[in-house]
């Protein structure tokens, strides 16, 4: 297991250089000035040295080689001199926004907190919820929770989160005013009741994420249970006279997560996806709400960073994914 997991660390390697590249590209190459937006009143001299001191009047290679220098050397250093206080990075450039002119990981570090809030614990919520949803609903087939439950997931899948939000702001919100429609980012839990109004506030939103995931993740934890229990080894084991409780908790249950490890752990990266429509809808603070703000102010770095960081996401759950199969099943080896 160690020596696949470390070639899978090398391949993913120029995986992540090619991703990056293509990302850059694409963004350098798109349409657009950051200089748009300046007022008119501003020489075009003015501008031109803006420009420069941006960096646009390099030619594009050489923007991606300090892009990648950035990110990879000099960002890491600055964590490193933060945590322990030297000063390894010195007086390197870091990636900067555009927009705000402030180091681009310093506005995500700030914006992070609020998102992983919202989705992390939508995520969590949503899991707990499918997994119990999916084993009960293949154990029961055809029975009236299995109907009650297919129906829904195929709603919470197929509605999408924009509407879903949207629906629950009308209904909670303006009807039965039971929550907020709004996310105040700049509530502090220095209290009890700051702590009620915390949770409050998180409900909504963390509803919508949760029934989408859990809609998706309970279909296949329902197909994969399916599969399983009509497998011989499942008659076998009640031969053998194993409770029915072992049977389907142990032996059944654990065959079946093999493949649902893969949607959980891919997951990850698609929520964050879906917490950009979502923090639009509630007007949460985190990184879904700068990215659209980022693309909207034509914020290149920004823009470039928040996706690459997304496609590692991506990498690094499937790794995750393919290492948790080898923990699920003995039977898989990649060494």
């Amino acid at each position: 297991m160690l020596h696949y997991t470390l070639r899978r660390l090398l391949v993913a390697i120029p995986t992540l250089l090619l991703i990056s590249l293509v990302i850059f590209l694409l963004l350098g190459l798109a349409p657009g000035d950051p200089m748009a937006q300046l007022p008119l009143t501003i020489p075009p001299e003015v501008k031109e040295k803006m420009r420069e001191s941006l960096g646009l009047g390099d030619p594009l290679l050489v923007r991606y080689l300090l892009w990648l220098k950035q990110f990879f050397w000099v960002e890491p250093l600055h964590v490193l001199d933060t945590l322990f206080g030297s000063n390894l990075a010195g007086e390197s450039q870091r990636v900067m926004s555009w927009q705000s002119r402030a180091p681009v990981a310093d506005i995500i570090a700030q914006r992070l907190p609020q998102t992983l809030w919202v989705v992390g614990l939508a995520y969590l919520v949503g899991t707990a919820i499918a997994l119990p949803i999916g084993i009960l609903s293949a154990y029961r087939q055809h029975s009236w929770f299995d109907q009650i439950g297919t129906f829904l997931s195929m709603i919470g899948f197929s509605v999408p989160t924009f509407f879903t939000g949207v629906l629950l702001i009308v209904i909670f919100s303006v009807e039965l005013g039971w929550f907020p429609s709004l996310y105040d980012t700049t509530l502090r839990v220095t209290s009890w009741d700051s702590f009620l109004a915390q949770v409050r506030q998180m409900v909504l939103p963390v509803m919508v994420l949760a029934l989408y995931n859990a809609s998706q993740i309970s279909r296949f934890m329902r197909a994969s249970m399916l599969d399983n229990l009509r497998q011989d080894y499942v008659r076998t084991a009640r031969a053998n006279g194993l409770s029915e409780r072992v049977v389907v908790l142990v032996h059944v249950l654990r065959n079946s997560m093999i493949p649902v490890v893969t949607v959980i752990a891919m997951g990850v990266p698609q929520i964050f996806g879906g917490a950009i429509i979502t923090e639009q809808v509630f007007k949460v603070n985190g990184i879904g709400e700068l990215l659209i703000s980022s693309i909207q102010a034509n914020d290149v770095p920004m823009v470039q960073t928040l996706t690459f960081i997304f496609a590692v996401l991506i990498v690094l759950f499937n790794l995750m994914a393919d290492i948790l199969y080898g923990i699920l099943d003995p039977r898989i080896r990649y060494d």
